[in-house]
């Protein structure tokens, strides 16, 4: 998935920003509410979806660095999903479904049929681009687009690769996992990373709670799909929004308080501690570096390849648009340096 923003910040991983409460439960861990803002997959009629990264107030969770959460939304209602070929670098794109299905290709030569509960990891390193649309038998679409920022001994490689895993539930008292990346709750998934990351969709049920084992080298992020009354370690984490936990916990209490079944995704990793530059669908070191990656894709460069085969809502090889690639928006006229993240605590309204 794209940022299809006319006008992207340029996101750095600076301190700043009003973050949310402390936690309530007696000895708990700190949390620090992330909300989200609604932003536009296109047109007047297109689908919305909610980012809670990359913000001002925080723009990475160990080396997550976008989250996109969307639908339930009925494709007849807005046309769905219909996002043309657009370029990616220095990044890592997590797909994972709740209801629909997207056609997936790449330049790579990588195509798919994503469907609920199969995760499909694609590489960028130097550079790829892809194309994703909601396909014609898909009524609901419903899922969250994530991005992992790659360290520097990876951005470079001209990977271009796709994996899946389709993972099986694991059970505990009170709900179950599907964890589709690295270890929790005795679920190992088998796909790598270049940094240590942990994911997992998470289904809890009314009135249960669940102490959640995790690395107290990692910083922590709970995103609610669903669940009306959700706490994580005591605080209130509304749907549609992130509580986050920094370093030093070993277990994390999450509790469904609610009528109905809680459905949640859970981001874990270690800091990422070096500095990253976020613009459009580029992840760099500096602006040199944006700039170069945005006019090698506005010259059809061989950084990016092609995609083949792509059919949008518009017709063979176009969107609905008439587009048959994304161009890339214009540069800010400010020069923006990359800085520190923010330290991986947790912090308080001031």
């Amino acid at each position: 998935m794209t940022n299809p923003e006319a006008n992207p910040k340029t996101h750095v991983c600076a301190d700043g920003g009003r973050p949310g409460p402390q936690a309530e439960r007696e000895d708990g861990a700190p949390v620090e509410i992330i909300t989200a803002r609604a932003v536009p997959l296109g047109g007047p009629r297109a689908m919305h979806v909610r980012r809670t990264l990359p913000q001002r107030q925080r723009s990475l969770i160990g080396a997550w660095c976008f989250i996109d959460h969307y639908g339930p939304d009925r494709m007849s209602a807005n046309g769905g999903m219909d996002v043309a070929p657009h370029p990616h670098t220095g990044l890592q794109t997590l797909s994972w479904l709740f209801e629909g299905a997207i056609a997936h290709l790449d330049s790579g030569g990588n195509g798919a049929r994503i469907l609920p509960g199969q995760m499909h990891l694609m590489t960028a390193g130097s550079g790829i681009c892809h194309s994703e649309t909601s396909t014609p038998d898909t009524d609901l679409l419903h899922g969250v687009q994530l991005w992992i920022a790659l360290p520097e001994e990876a951005r470079h490689r001209p990977e271009r690769r796709l994996e899946s895993f389709v993972p099986e539930p694991v059970e505990f008292d009170g709900g179950s996992a599907l964890v589709f990346l690295g270890s929790l709750l005795g679920s190992e998934s088998p796909v790598g990373t270049h940094t240590p990351l942990v994911g997992a969709e998470i289904g809890l049920g009314p009135g249960r709670t669940l102490d959640l084992p995790v690395d107290p080298g990692f910083e922590h992020g709970l995103l609610v799909d669903t669940g009306e009354a959700v706490t994580l370690e005591g605080v209130h984490v509304p749907e549609d929004t992130v509580g986050y936990t920094g370093v030093g916990s070993r277990t994390l209490r999450v509790a469904n308080g609610g009528g109905g079944p809680a459905r949640l995704v859970f981001l874990e990793g270690a800091p990422f501690t070096e500095q990253v530059l976020m613009w459009w669908n580029f992840l760099g070191r500096s602006m040199e570096e944006i700039q170069r990656y945005q006019e090698e894709w506005q010259e059809h460069g061989e950084r990016f390849g092609r995609v083949e085969g792509y059919v949008g809502h518009g017709g063979p090889g176009r969107n609905r648009d008439g587009m048959s690639r994304l161009p890339a928006p214009k540069l800010p006229p400010v020069r923006i340096r990359p800085r520190e993240n923010p330290p991986p605590h947790a912090r308080s309204r001031t």
